[in-house]
This record gives structure tokens, sequence and C-alpha cells, in this order.
């Protein structure tokens, strides 16, 4: 096994790990998924994953891969445990990511779905993130740490400074440590509260 490999497994190996706390919270009531944010995960993972394996991706694979069987795990939990519902802004971003599908399909143009992809995937990172500055309780912070490492991991399995090959691995990284930070500023900003 390949250094780039190992990271890569570690990469998955870490995602998968980090559902095992969330499950269990959700599974508890502590933790309350935002619907609308893991179904647009789980549809902007295909796309993601289809497109860094038509530009060649291989090792850093491990963690689109991994990524989309997470969030559809959450995405079936969240219908009855979660949060927020479909509202006008969710049907937008679920509309676009459903364009991006349409648009790498008949453009076969991986790049550009990448791009729409990641630009749609903030879309529910930003929803997760405001829920988890404004709800920390209801957000597992060890899942999103785990979530964090690995995206660097999967970053550290490409091998090569290649932008395409990259971009979604250290957006993963920037998206999951963003929701970190939002849960321990909204407990600091919920404890001052409490004082």
């Amino acid at each position: 096994m390949t250094t780039l490999q190992f990271f890569g497994y570690l990469s998955a190996i870490v995602n998968i790990v980090a559902l095992i706390p969330y499950i269990r919270d959700i599974l508890k009531g502590k933790t309350k998924p935002e619907r609308a944010s893991w179904f647009i995960w789980t549809i902007l993972g295909i796309i993601a994953f289809l497109s860094q394996l038509a530009k060649g991706a291989t090792n850093s694979l491990w963690l689109v891969g991994a990524s989309v069987f997470g969030a559809f795990v959450i995405a079936v939990l969240s219908l009855r445990y979660g949060t927020g519902g479909f509202t006008k802004r969710d049907k937008i971003s679920l509309s676009i990511a459903g364009l991006g599908i349409l648009l790498w399909f008949f453009t076969k143009e991986a790049s550009l779905a990448l791009y729409i992809t990641i630009l749609v995937n903030s879309v529910g990172s930003y929803l997760t993130t405001i829920k988890a500055f404004t709800h920390p309780n209801s957000e597992t912070l060890s899942t999103w740490i785990l979530a964090t490492f690995s995206g660097i991991f999967s970053a550290l399995s490409v091998g090569k400074l290649s932008f395409i090959l990259l971009i979604y691995p250290l957006y993963v990284v920037i998206a999951n440590f963003l929701v970190v930070i939002a849960i321990l500023l909204g407990k600091r900003v919920k404890n001052r509260h409490l004082a």
C-alpha cells in the first residue's frame, strides 16, 4: 500500500467513524440534522464522486464515496429525527443540484459539474452552520471535527498539486471546520446568556 492509498483509506475510515456518534445522538434525540442539508449533500456527493472520477481521481475518491454513503444514511434518518422543512430556499438548492447533474450529463464537462456541486453544497453547509450556531446542542461536535480531518487526509491522498483534484477535499475541510466553529461560538453565546 502506498502512502497516498493509506491517506485515501484513512480519509474514508475517519469519515465513517465520524458517523457513529452522530447517528447515536440522532437516535437519542440529541442531534437534529437539518433535512435539506443532508439531501443536498447526498445528491451533490454523487455529482462530486462522478466528476472527480471523470477527472482522474483515485485515492481521494474514498472520502467522497464514504461521504455519499453517510449523507444518505443521515438524510433518511432526518426524515424522522431532523429539523427544518423544505422551504423555498431548500427547494431552490435542490433544484440547482439537479441542474448540476443535467449540466454534467449534457456537457460531459466534469469540472463545471464539480464547481456547481461545491457552490450548491455551500448552501447546504450554510443551512447547517446557521443551525449549529443558533442551536449548538443540536449537533455532534466530534462528528464535525472528525469530518474536518477526513477532508485533510483526502487532500493528502491526491499526491500532486492539481487544483481540480484538491478543490473538493479542501472544500470539505473548510465547510466542516466552519460548522465546528459555529457550534463552539454558539455554545459560548448560549453560556453567556445563561450566566
